[in-house]
């Protein structure tokens, strides 16, 4: 088995964490972002000689590329970068705050950009890495009373796909993983709520609220089996460039897709009317 060293965002809870204990536990070399420096005690206890710790908040950019320029400096070559420090907001679109909004663009969307941009010198100059972004199928599907979720999710897809297509010359791979729902803190616990109003009351927009009460039926999605087949996807070349978990995940994101694709192909002459003809 290949010994790797990985630098993973948000290692505090859900898959983050999933993903570094079991690299940790085969023998990896892990340096994990934290919010709070007693979220890493855990592991520093436990793996003292190959885990290492940075308190990140990757809403501030001088802040990610200082630490991720420090991590290469110290361990030499990383070779994956998974970018997972993230959060889900509930509630309809005006209900949110502006805070909010800012805070989930700034965290899901900016906070892996900057992250991604200040790893691409060092994994070009080493001429190799994986970059492992953590999605959602919502970066696919979409669903009532999760706009801004949907919107960072549909962003970073946007931005990792075109990005892994410049970075191919330099030996650097990117994956998107787009789990669907699992039993974690992301959906049972961290999931941020906007201050709702009766006028949405009974609507879609609020559905979201069932799917976060546990004694409405877990996730289907086992955190350890989905951080596995996270890890097993670095040895996949070349890097696939979405990996969906969860069969309920795929089986949404392929009808929504195929209804996509009905629309489009329904298209056809009216995207040609806007040509100029043949020859002119």
């Amino acid at each position: 088995m290949t010994r790797r060293t990985w630098f993973i965002t948000g290692i505090s809870s859900g898959f983050g964490r999933e993903i570094t204990h079991q690299l940790l536990e085969r023998g990896d070399r892990v340096l994990g972002t934290v919010r709070k420096a007693e979220d890493a005690q855990a592991f520093m206890k436990e793996f003292p000689d190959t885990f290492a710790s940075a308190i990140l908040d990757v809403t501030d950019a001088s802040a990610v590329r200082r630490v991720v320029d420090t991590a290469f400096a110290e361990l030499g070559t990383i070779d994956v970068i998974v970018s997972n420090a993230g959060f889900g907001l509930f509630g309809a679109a005006e209900e949110l705050s502006d805070s909010q909004v800012e805070d989930i663009v700034a965290t899901n969307l900016m906070g892996s950009i900057h992250l991604i941009r200040s790893a691409l010198p060092h994994l070009r100059k080493q001429k190799s890495g994986r970059v492992i972004q953590i999605s959602s199928y919502g970066g696919q599907v979409a669903f009532p009373g999760n706009s801004m979720y949907h919107a960072t999710k549909w962003g970073i897809e946007g931005f990792v796909e075109s990005v892994a297509q410049e970075v191919v010359p330099f030996g650097i791979g990117m994956t998107i993983v787009e789990p669907g729902g699992a039993r974690t803190e992301f959906r049972y616990g961290s999931a941020r709520v906007a201050t709702l109003t009766s006028a949405y009351s009974g609507t879609p927009a609020h559905a979201f609220q069932k799917m976060l009460d546990p004694k409405n039926g877990l996730a289907a999605g086992d955190p350890k089996r989905m951080a596995a087949r996270i890890i097993e996807s670095v040895d996949v070349e070349p890097a696939p460039m979405r990996l969906v978990l969860g069969s309920q995940a795929l089986d949404s994101t392929i009808q929504v897709l195929r209804k996509r694709i009905d629309g489009f192909e329904a298209q056809r002459e009216i995207a040609a009317s806007t040509d100029f003809p043949p020859g002119e």
